[in-house]
């Protein structure tokens, strides 16, 4: 493909843009598994409804602690771009190779094999699993299934989607996420206008105390996890026009708009099934919501609006990861093809199409549960690590010119910190293989960074 190494970027996106690339990355699966977690871990509506936003808030904070970083550096990378100057190539290197082994690359697969699953509702060809071949390779077997490739398509489609230039890619991206979030606006006002639920209204909340608390805190884990991709529009600051300016407003609106849709679909779950209802609710939360508030068919239309949702947060991550190749690419510590820009395109294609290809592998490969299930913990580990960053840059660049200033700083960022210290502290805790497996994940970068480290002194 015809690529050069010198070409730029192009500053094309606006806030609205960047906002649709939050709010794609942000809502996936987790709004419609989550909740009925939620609502066994704490006693009430009230409660429930306080940790989601509680959540947002934190989202928030995080949000606008990128936004003051992303308008100081405004380079393709996010989080990389952000521990190379507050810690050192190496910490940024680590969570580079932990985007692509599994934090964009993983997310992309699950999603895309979620996405077969929803088609198989109407085509049940679509989710078939079994294996129609068999790939022998050292160490793994890549299974190919009808499945699999409904999933392998859906990936390569929007990958040439986003290679093809920015504004296919926005014209995309800006589809899907208008489509999702108007669908859920839809649901919601005609399920608690004309739905007939069950729970006429929302229970009242029980009287604080130690359970209380406990299970508050032990809530807002997963929740947080459903709120992560608050942080998507930095990753291309390097493509948004007047970055000092419309980051933050992109971050800001992206993350507002997610932070009321969760909390009004949670009502409606609440005010529909009841907080003990919803606690016990198991497999397509959406579904039986649906069916419940409207007829026993509904379920499939809310069917195909997921699959349209999926597609959408599909299209913002392989939108967003790319940019973090590109920028380790550029410093010496990713393959140098990752840094060349199309030529007729401008966009860093060879990043977007390894990605692509990566994310397919682990779609065949039988070890993509448990890859995204370890790498949360090294999620959360880097976001805080690079929040805490902003801290750093103020001390040690005490004079440079900010365009943007974290709202609440320092105490908003410093509680973002402390609540990604005490969701680490839990999971090492209560869930210690799969931090340790996080951990190793992280770790095995280690020798591929000494590698281009040693590389670039020669």
């Amino acid at each position: 493909m015809p690529s050069t190494p010198t070409a730029s970027l192009e500053r094309r996106l606006g806030p609205l843009d960047a906002a649709a690339i939050v709010v794609s990355n942000v809502i996936g699966g987790g709004i419609f598994f989550v909740p009925p977690i939620v609502a066994q871990l704490v006693p009430g509506a009230a409660p429930a409804l306080g940790v989601w936003l509680l959540g947002g808030l934190l989202a928030l904070a995080g949000a606008m602690a990128y936004a003051e970083l992303a308008a100081l550096r405004p380079r393709a990378g996010a989080e990389y771009v952000y521990l190379r100057e507050a810690y050192g190539p190496m910490a940024a290197f680590l969570t580079g190779w932990t985007s692509f082994v599994a934090g964009f690359s993983g997310a992309i697969a699950a999603s895309a094999i979620g996405l077969a699953e929803y088609l198989g509702r109407f085509l049940p060809a679509a989710a078939d699993a079994t294996p129609l071949l068999t790939l022998p390779l050292p160490g793994i077997a890549l299974v190919v299934s009808r499945r699999s490739l409904v999933a392998l398509a859906a990936i390569a489609a929007l990958c040439l989607v986003h290679v093809r230039g920015l504004g296919p890619g926005r014209l995309v991206q800006n589809t899907l996420a208008g489509l999702k979030v108007s669908g859920l606006v839809v649901f919601v006002a005609l399920g608690l206008s004309i739905g007939h639920a069950g729970a006429s209204s929302v229970p009242a909340p029980t009287l604080a105390d130690a359970s209380l608390l406990s299970g508050v805190l032990m809530a807002l884990i997963p929740v947080m996890f459903t709120y992560s991709g608050w942080n998507a529009a930095a990753y291309v600051a390097e493509e948004i026009r007047d970055p000092g300016r419309n980051v933050p407003i992109a971050l800001a609106l992206g993350t507002s708009v997610v932070i009321v849709i969760y909390l009004a679909l949670n009502y409606l779950y609440i005010s529909t099934l009841g907080v003990a209802g919803l606690a016990a609710t198991e497999g397509s939360l959406i579904d039986r919501v649906a069916e419940r508030l409207f007829a026993a068919n509904a379920g499939d239309i809310v069917g195909l609006f997921t699959v349209v949702s999926i597609a959408a947060s599909i299209s913002a991550m392989t939108f967003a990861g790319p940019r973090v190749y590109y920028a380790m690419a550029q410093d010496g510590l990713f393959p140098p093809a990752a840094a060349r820009i199309h030529a007729r395109f401008r966009t860093p294609a060879v990043a977007i199409v390894a990605q692509s290809i990566w994310s397919g592998v682990l779609v065949m490969s039988g070890t993509l549960v448990q890859l995204v299930s370890y790498t949360g913990f090294a999620l959360v580990l880097f976001s805080g690590v690079a929040v805490a960053g902003l801290f750093v840059l103020r001390w040690r660049q005490p004079n440079a010119v900010r365009p943007f200033s974290a709202w609440g700083y320092p105490l908003a960022p410093a509680l973002f910190v402390v609540a990604a210290a005490a969701m680490l502290i839990n999971e090492v805790t209560s869930r210690p293989g799969p931090a340790l497996a996080g951990a190793a994940i992280i770790l095995a970068g280690l020798p591929i960074y000494f590698y281009y480290s040693r590389r670039n002194r020669t």
